[in-house]
């Protein structure tokens, strides 16, 4: 009996201190980044690149979508921040009805807390009210907001008006990424971790195209 109970003592004393480290072990990946990264994609690029994953919220004709939040992510500072960094529980529904003004459709609001704020070590909320104040914090400039007409423009010139319209930032702070027949995907801002700018660093990537297409909003 005697022996029983101290094996079974010494089991749940492993099993605390399993799950102590697996705590740890989260813990640690979510702290192991640098800043973040507040992806601004554009919508009727995207619109034209995936003509068979549409939703109406962002794709419809009549919805005058410009840019829209794909996602607020840790980055490292010469490298890719983590990702899916442990068991990410659905977002409430009033986190979700909170940020729908922000990121299009629930399911990406869904994937955004899994892939990338299971890892920023906030809860669901917190991760979702940080993502909504970053983009309070940046000015879209009048013409790239809301094109009624194609543009082309390089991705220089596109950072230089980013950074025009957001004169507390450094000129640094901003990055486009693009597809590869060279229409515009995203505007990238760089950010620390209390949600001030701040220069990129390498990993926050670039557009190598020499210039970028920019479609008219639907």
């Amino acid at each position: 009996m005697i022996r029983r109970l101290a094996a079974g003592a010494m089991l749940i004393c492993l099993i605390a201190s399993g799950s102590a480290s697996a705590r740890s072990h989260k813990k640690k990946q979510a702290s192991q980044f640098s800043y973040y990264l507040l992806v601004l994609s554009d919508a009727p690029d995207f619109c034209d690149q995936h003509p068979g994953n549409q939703d109406p919220r962002e794709c419809g004709v009549g919805r005058h979508i410009g840019f829209v939040v794909h996602g607020l992510w840790p980055q490292g500072e010469n490298s890719r921040g983590p990702e899916n960094c442990g068991p990410a529980s659905p977002v409430p529904p009033a986190v979700v009805q909170a940020t729908l003004g922000y990121v299009p459709t629930e399911s990406l609001i869904q994937h955004e807390w899994a892939a990338h704020g299971t890892c920023s070590g906030l809860s669901a909320a917190d991760y979702f009210a940080a993502l909504r104040k970053a983009r309070d914090s940046v000015t879209l400039p009048a013409d790239l907001s809301q094109p009624a007409q194609e543009l082309r423009s390089s991705p220089a010139e596109i950072e230089s008006k980013m950074a025009a319209s957001n004169p507390s930032f450094p000129r640094s702070a901003f990055r486009t990424s693009c597809y590869s027949n060279s229409e515009l995907e995203e505007v990238r801002v760089c950010l620390n971790k209390d949600l001030s700018p701040r220069s990129c660093g390498p990993s926050a990537g670039e557009c190598s195209a020499a210039s970028v297409i920019l479609r008219p909003v639907r």
